[in-house]
This record gives structure tokens, C-alpha cells and sequence, in this order.
């Protein structure tokens, strides 16, 4: 069977400042996310009939509306996975206990939240290293997803955060080990190191990739390049047993919903949100269209490596 999951990173607002060298907002803008996106994606994934994997920064649950919203999407069948507790782009570069504190307490808001420990984690900008794979197993997490192995994505990363410098600002994001470039792009085991298949006990869900080209295939891109690129991305990857979709929040807003200052700095808040909301929907379609079944990322793990 075809198994298609859809997940969506809940990074707030004020992480894409940080991204680009900015200053954090201080209106209504640093809450969108949580404001408006989930409502917009929640209505989405009604409408297509798919259970979304919400992956959730823990420090953000302070905020007594954004753990309502939590609250409710669990109630309603969305997993809930664990995005770190401060979602701090230089994780890896932290220290073991701190690495440890970071994804511990970013779980540990989860069930406080919804009574639930998630058994799912993804690290911040994807980058994440053999330690962070100890620390998830000595955690007991089931599966991970953020191994990216994208040459073109990573080549724009890395060049986007040397321009930002040429700029005279200091972006927060860093670039990940072009070894992940050599990882497998369907669901493994994670060896060691981490971008090679082992024997461990922690499932790896690749974000997606085109088989191939390796071109990247996540909300970002689908969202900018629009709704025809959007669906032969997704045509390319019928066939493959999985596919990770990975979307974030910021993928259903724009500027006018209040985000005009990122609007120099980030091309995809330029798209109009309904011309988004198109791309995403065909994207989808043509998933559906191939035979995919829409599980969560847990049960995508799971029977990524079940007998027969």
C-alpha cells in the first residue's frame, strides 16, 4: 500500500526573522502561526480528508491560545510531534545535555498540553547530527524526520545565509553536513552515521525528494513555484512506497495578512494565500490520484516496517 504523509511545522513567526538577521516582531504578527494558520490548514485538511502531524515547538505552548489550538487538533486526529522545546536553529551545536534538555522539555509541553508523549520528533532547519540520534533512542522516540537529503535545497541555504551576511546581518540558521546529501530517501533505520541505514531502533522519514533529481518537494517550494510545478513534483514521487510532505504554518499565510516586513526578505510571502492554498490542493490531488493512502507520520513509520 501507498502511504502519504502530510506534516506541518509550527515554527512562529519571529523564527523566520531570525532566519533572515531581523529583529523579532512585537505586534500580532509574532502569533500567526497559531492564530491563523492552523485554522487554514485544519479547514484543508477537512476538505482532502487528511490527517495532519503537527510538529510543535514546546515554549510556544506557553501561550494559553496556542495550547488550545494544540488541544483541539489532537482531539481531533492529528498527531502531535515534538519540534524541540525553543526551536533553536544551532541545536546540534549546544552540548549533549542541553540537546537533551531541549527535545526532554519540548516533549514534555506536548503531553502537559494533550496528555500525550509524542513518539515523533523533527529537528529545527532539518540539521541534526549522530548525537541528537543518540539522544532520541536514550528517549525512546519512534521515529524522526529530518534528514533532507537536497542538494538544491541545500545549496540555497547555504547561499541565502552568505548572502544575509554580505548584508551585514547574522542569520540564526545553520547548514547541515553535505554528507546528508548522501542519505537514502525512503524511509531506513538509522546506522551510524546517521545518513546511512543501520540496525538502530529510531525510523528515519526522509523529507521528501523527487526520485532522481532529488528536487525538493515541501510546502515551501510547492507554495512558490505554484500549482502546475506543484503537481509534476508530486506526480514525480508516484511510486515511491512513502512520501513525507512537509509544510510549514507560513505556507497559508501572506503578506497581507501581516507580514509585509518579511516581504523583502522571503519570496513565498509574496504568493497570494489562495493561490497557495491551489498549489497545495493539487499537490494532494495528485498524490490521491496515485493510490496514496494519508496516515500519520507515526503510522507511516510504523507500517514503513511492518512484517509483510
Amino acid at each position: 500500500m501507498r502511504l502519504c504523509t502530510v506534516s506541518v511545522d509550527l515554527d512562529e513567526i519571529p523564527n523566520y526573522f531570525a532566519i533572515h538577521g531581523l529583529s523579532a516582531p512585537t505586534g500580532l504578527e509574532r502569533s500567526l502561526v497559531y492564530d491563523v494558520a492552523i485554522d487554514r490548514l485544519s479547514a484543508l485538511a477537512r476538505d482532502l480528508g487528511v490527517p495532519l502531524t503537527l510538529f510543535v515547538i514546546g515554549s510556544d505552548l506557553d501561550r494559553p491560545e496556542a495550547a488550545e489550538k494544540i488541544r483541539l487538533a489532537s482531539r481531533s486526529g492529528f498527531e502531535i510531534a515534538n519540534h524541540t522545546l525553543d526551536h533553536r536553529y544551532d541545536l546540534v551545536r549546544l552540548g549533549r545535555a542541553e540537546i537533551r534538555r531541549q527535545i526532554e522539555e519540548g516533549a514534555r509541553a506536548i503531553e502537559r498540553t494533550t496528555g500525550a508523549m509524542p513518539v515523533g520528533f523533527r529537528a529545527p532547519g532539518y540539521t541534526i547530527t549522530d548525537e541528537v540520534f543518540e539522544v532520541l533512542h536514550e528517549l525512546g522516540v519512534s521515529y524522526d524526520s529530518s534528514v533532507f537529503p537536497c542538494p538544491s535545497y541545500w545549496a540555497a541555504k547555504a547561499a541565502a545565509i552568505s548572502l544575509i551576511a554580505l548584508r551585514g546581518r547574522t542569520s540564526r540558521s545553520i547548514v547541515d553536513t553535505p554528507a546528508v546529501l548522501a542519505a537514502p530517501t525512503r524511509p531506513y533505520v538509522v546506522g551510524r552515521p546517521y545518513w546511512r541505514r543501520g540496525s538502530g531502533i529510531v525510523v528515519e522519514l526522509p523529507v521528501q525528494v523527487t526520485p532522481g533529481l532529488r528536487l525538493p518537494f515541501i510546502g515551501t517550494y510547492v507554495t512558490l513555484w505554484g500549482p502546475a510545478v506543484g503537481r509534476r513534483l508530486a506526480r514525480a514521487c508516484i511510486g515511491e512506497p512513502v512520501v513525507t510532505l512537509e509544510l510549514h504554518g507560513i505556507d497559508v499565510l501572506d503578506a497581507s495578512d501581516g507580514l509585509e516586513a518579511l516581504r523583502p526578505h522571503q519570496p513565498d510571502v509574496r504568493v497570494p494565500r489562495e493561490r497557495k492554498l491551489e498549489a497545495l490542493r493539487g499537490a494532494i490531488d495528485e498524490l490521491r490520484g496515485g493510490g496514496y493512502r494519508f496516515v500519520t507520520s507515526s503510522e507511516a513509520a510504523a507500517r514503513a516496517f511492518a512484517p509483510g
